[in-house]
């Protein structure tokens, strides 16, 4: 199976953002890809602000992004984009870091005001970036994102099943990339 690459681009510790997609990490292993976190807030702001493409963490970012099959970028939508955490990272990557790559798009916000953020704002940085297919993408409210005081996470069920469904369809886009590439091997 595939190596999926999971980023999350959200600023914050208790992110639903991140929580999301480590739910969606979970039903992607599952249907057995490897499956890689990266929460883009652990990378030292120090690189990220100074744009500092040679420090350790950046390189090592960039290597992950080399060796994933797919990526999955989940992202707080911020004034009708993504997050500006998450646009620090896409900007310290090779102009084509997402070559060969199939890439599924998510969101999370307050409004479906910003549901277009992942057509709008997004994708077209994803396709910049090489991107050889990005699946339908998914917005998702934050109300309908439940976090228990046990840590376990809840999408209400109007969500939770478009979800799943963009996440299969994501999974089905790798394996048929995987299954094209052994055939031209």
């Amino acid at each position: 199976m595939a190596t999926v690459l999971s980023v999350s681009g959200s600023p914050s510790a208790t992110s639903r953002t991140a929580r999301l997609l480590r739910h969606l990490d979970d039903r992607l292993t599952a249907q057995g890809h490897e499956v890689i976190p990266l929460d883009v807030r652990t990378l030292p702001p120090e690189a990220l602000l100074r744009a500092d493409f040679g420090h350790p963490a950046i390189v090592e970012a960039t290597a992950l992004f080399e060796q994933a099959d797919g990526v999955v970028i989940g992202t707080p939508v911020y004034k009708a984009a993504y997050s500006g955490l998450l646009k620090s990272l896409l900007d310290l990557l090779p102009q084509y870091a997402l070559a060969g790559k199939t890439v599924l798009p998510l969101a999370t916000g307050g409004s479906t005001a910003h549901v277009l953020a992942i057509d709008y704002a997004l994708r077209p940085v994803l396709s910049s970036l090489g991107a050889a297919h990005i699946t339908p993408g998914w917005f998702t409210l934050d109300k309908d994102i439940t976090v228990g005081d046990d840590g376990t996470l809840t999408v209400a069920p109007g969500a939770a099943e478009p979800l799943a469904q963009v996440t299969d369809q994501f999974s089905l886009a790798l394996e048929g990339r995987s299954t094209l590439l052994a055939a031209t091997a």
